[in-house]
């Protein structure tokens, strides 16, 4: 018998338009040559201008969602993005536990492209206590780690420091995403990011990646979560895959500027160079 495709899972929000959330998973796990499957936390009604609706799934049909694809399919790795409530949270830690999930990437998603708020301080705390210690990995972006950490994050230099504290919030391993330095530190971050990766032993790895000057950047931070679940599936190491995920996610990027989508802040293009699944 062929053996199965690697078999992914993200756990998050629909986006309407496209280019976020659940669908910007599931692209970006087909495009990288994997089985996609969801659980969704949430209905969104947006578009690349903004959300104009928020809906959230009870709890126990988000669970019941992830115990059916475990149960028959099997999940090699799983990512979280938009949860929306504390009682989620609980609910994907408990199914999590249950079907014995160890590869899983949590995006700890709190506040859309466009500002719209998607997440509360219950929510936060309880993604803090019960499900950073269960995930290989988190992917904070700068705005989100200064939430968690109670601090302004905005430097080049305060990265290190931001990863160590976090960290301590019980994570094994980090990425923090140097996305948004530009755009809070004046002129750093301007010709390049980075995105420093650190492991609960304090091995640090910074990725440097040339900035793309675009407007399409909705979805980036669900891409690259689900790009590494993907590696991750396949059998990469940890490092190995997210330095896969990012610069699948520049190249989508670049990718982006041909699909012309939308008035607002427009989507990546997932697909400019699909993987044969399996």
């Amino acid at each position: 018998m062929t053996a199965h495709p690697p078999r992914t899972l993200t756990i998050a929000g629909s986006d309407s338009g496209g280019g976020a959330g659940i669908q910007a998973d599931l692209k970006t796990f087909a495009a990288l040559g994997c089985y996609g499957m969801s659980a969704i936390t949430a209905i969104t009604a947006q578009n690349t201008l903004g959300v104009t609706g928020v809906h959230a799934i009870p709890a126990e049909m988000v669970a019941a969602q992830i115990d059916a694809v475990a149960d028959d399919i099997g999940i090699d790795a799983a990512k979280t993005g938009m949860l929306g409530t504390a009682a989620i949270v609980e609910a994907v830690a408990g199914a999590v536990d249950r079907h014995g999930i160890a590869k899983l990437v949590v995006d700890p998603v709190m506040v859309a492209t466009s500002g719209a708020t998607l997440s509360d301080d219950a929510t936060a705390q309880a993604m803090v206590r019960l499900l950073f210690p269960r995930a290989l990995l988190v992917t904070p972006n700068l705005p989100e780690a200064s939430y968690l950490l109670g601090r302004p994050v905005t430097r080049r230099a305060e990265m290190e420091q931001a990863a160590q504290d976090l960290i301590a919030l019980g994570c094994r391993a980090v990425l923090l995403k140097g996305g948004h330095l530009a755009q809070a530190g004046g002129a750093e971050g301007a010709q390049g990011l980075d995105d420093l990766l650190m492991s609960a032993d304090g091995t640090v790895r910074v990725f440097r990646h040339p900035r793309i000057d675009t407007r399409n950047l909705h979805g980036t931070g669900c891409t690259l979560a689900a790009a590494i679940a993907s590696q991750l599936a396949r059998g990469d190491a940890l490092e190995e895959a997210v330095g896969t995920a990012l610069d699948f996610v520049a190249q989508a990027i670049v990718a982006g500027a041909g699909l012309r989508l939308g008035a607002g802040n427009g989507p990546l293009n997932h697909g400019f160079a699909p993987r044969v699944l399996g």
